[in-house]
C-alpha cells in the first residue's frame, strides 16, 4: 500500500494522498430544488468528482459522499489499485454536501440567499439531491455500495433508511445515525466562535472574521484527537524535525480560511442530523435503524470525541444486517478517515473483504 501522508495542523476532519489520477470534476443542476426546510433554490448545484468507468449493465458503481468541509477527494485513502476501491473495476462518484463552497453554498448562491440567508440544509436535502443526480443525470438506479466517513457516515445512514434497495452494501466509518446532544454542544461551540468575532456582523462580513476563524480552530482543535494522541505526542509522526507543540498547537489557528457562512451551513447541517426523523418513523431513531435492509459495516473510532463510541455501540444494536467493527485507533475522529498507515491498513483491508464478499 502507498505510504499516506502524515495528519498534521488539519483542519478538515480528513487527510488524503493524491493520486496520479485526480478524478474528472462535473457538475449537476437542480432547477426549483426544495428544501425540507420549505424554501427553494431556483438552482441547486452539486459538484461531484468520479473515477473509472461506468459499465454497461451500469452495476459497479460506489458512491462517496463528502464530510465536513470537504472536496470530492476526501476519500482518496481509499482509491487505488491497491486499495480497497480500484477504479480500474468500479466506477467511483464522490459528492460534496452544500456548503461546500463549490456546490451550492452560502458564499457562492445570489441573494435572496445569499450568505446568513442561506437556508439550513438537512443530510435528507443531501441526500435527496444526489439521488437525483444518480438518477437523472447517470441514470443510475443502484449501487453496489456507499462507503462515508463522518458527514459521509451520516449520509450514508440516511440513504439506508430512505432508500434502502438502492445500495447492496453500506460503510459508515466515524459517524452515527443521529447528531445527539453532546454533539450539537460542541458544534454550537465553534459556531460562537466565529458569530462573537466584531467582524462576523451577523454573517454580512465584508472581510473574513479573521479571530472567529482562529477560535474555531482552537475549538476544531480540541476536539478532533483522543486526549492520549496529545499525551503521547503522536502529532510528531511525520512532522519536520524540531517542530514544537506550540506550532502545532498554533497551526490551528490559521488553518479555517474558507468562508465563515459556508462552515456554518455545514455545522447546521450535521447538528440537524437524525435518521428518526425521516418521514414515516415519527422520530423514533431505534425503528428507523431496524429498517435496514442491506449488510451494513459500522466502524467507529475508538477513540473519536465528535462521535462517541458509546453512541455508534447504541445504535448498531437495532441494525438487522450489521458488521460491527470499531477502529483500533488513537487517532480520535480522524481515524475513520485513514490518517496515519495503521488505520489506513485497517480500513482499506476490512472495507475490502466486506465489498468482496457481496460478489
Amino acid at each position: 500500500m502507498r505510504p499516506l501522508l502524515p495528519l498534521l495542523f488539519v483542519a478538515q476532519c480528513c487527510l488524503f494522498a493524491q493520486s496520479p489520477d485526480d478524478g474528472i470534476r462535473h457538475e449537476f443542476v437542480i432547477q426549483n430544488f426544495h428544501t425540507e426546510s420549505g424554501a427553494v433554490l431556483p438552482e441547486a448545484k452539486i459538484v461531484y468528482g468520479t473515477w473509472g468507468h461506468l459499465n454497461a449493465a451500469k452495476d459497479n458503481v460506489v458512491l462517496l459522499p463528502s464530510h465536513y468541509l470537504a472536496n470530492y477527494h476526501g476519500y482518496m485513502w481509499l482509491i487505488g489499485q491497491d486499495r480497497a476501491l480500484d477504479p480500474a473495476k468500479l466506477f467511483l462518484v464522490a459528492t460534496e454536501l452544500f456548503g461546500s463552497g463549490n456546490s451550492s453554498s452560502p458564499s457562492n448562491t445570489p441573494e435572496p440567499f445569499h450568505g446568513p440567508r442561506f437556508p439550513v440544509m438537512t443530510i435528507r436535502d443531501n441526500v435527496d439531491a444526489v439521488h437525483r443526480l444518480l438518477t437523472e443525470d447517470l441514470k443510475v438506479t443502484h449501487l453496489r455500495a456507499l462507503i462515508g466517513f463522518s458527514m459521509g457516515a451520516q449520509q450514508a445512514f440516511q440513504w439506508a433508511v430512505s432508500y434502502p434497495d438502492f445500495a447492496s452494501r453500506f460503510v459508515a466509518t466515524s459517524g452515527t445515525a443521529k447528531t445527539y446532544g453532546h454533539g450539537v454542544v460542541r458544534l454550537e461551540g465553534q459556531i460562537a466562535a466565529l458569530t462573537t468575532d466584531p467582524a462576523f456582523q451577523n454573517g454580512d462580513y465584508t472581510s473574513p472574521p479573521k479571530n472567529g476563524l482562529a477560535a474555531f480552530g482552537m475549538v476544531w482543535a480540541g476536539w478532533l484527537y483522543s486526549q492520549e494522541w496529545w499525551r503521547k505526542e503522536l502529532w510528531r509522526e511525520g512532522a519536520a524535525p524540531g517542530t514544537t507543540f506550540e506550532q502545532v498547537m498554533n497551526g490551528f489557528r490559521t488553518r479555517f480560511s474558507a468562508d465563515a457562512n459556508d462552515y456554518i451551513l455545514q455545522a447546521r447541517t450535521w447538528e440537524k442530523h437524525n435518521v428518526g426523523t425521516t418521514p414515516g418513523f415519527g422520530g423514533d431513531v431505534e425503528k428507523a435503524l431496524r429498517s435496514i435492509k442491506a449488510p451494513f459495516l459500522y466502524m467507529p473510532s475508538q477513540t473519536d470525541l465528535y462521535f462517541p463510541m458509546n453512541d455508534a455501540r447504541y445504535e448498531q444494536a437495532f441494525i438487522p444486517h450489521v458488521t460491527f467493527m470499531p477502529i483500533p485507533s488513537l487517532w480520535g475522529h480522524t481515524a475513520g478517515a485513514a490518517s496515519n498507515p495503521a488505520d489506513a491498513k485497517f480500513l482499506n483491508e476490512n472495507i475490502g473483504k466486506f465489498l468482496a464478499a457481496g460478489n
